[in-house]
């Protein structure tokens, strides 16, 4: 079962302006580490055909479990800003020690953006 799950990275652009594009990876291997998977991610974005320029070049370096089958979603448009100790993604970790399984929705991002908007969350439209 871990040599192929499916994980969706929402690349997260903006979250004042909610700006996000889900993208499939399937075949994931869950023993692989955080850091192995996140510059998977970014090799894979800068060339993935339909995917906005912006979206290809941004300073993702942060990842955090948004969603996992079979649980409860969040009724934040973008991600939770809850939980981070238990959802953001640890570097040194592998993806199922970090709680990624199979059909788990991730959020990439720009730490120092969530920073900022998690000190005034508040959207532009």
């Amino acid at each position: 079962m871990s040599s192929g799950a499916v994980v969706t990275v929402r690349l997260v652009r903006s979250f004042e302006h909610r700006n996000f594009k889900p993208v499939v990876f399937h075949g994931v291997s869950l023993d692989q580490t955080v850091q192995d998977f996140i510059q998977m991610v970014k090799e894979d974005v800068t060339t993935r055909a339909g995917l906005p320029p912006p979206f290809r070049k941004y300073g993702y370096d942060t990842m955090k479990i948004v969603h996992q089958a079979h649980g409860a979603k969040t009724n934040e448009l973008v991600m939770s800003l809850d939980d981070d100790e238990e959802l953001i993604l640890r570097n040194g970790q592998t993806l199922s020690a970090s709680g990624v399984t199979n059909e788990t929705e991730v959020a990439f991002f720009k730490g120092e953006d969530y920073g900022l908007f998690k000190a005034n969350p508040t959207t532009v439209w």
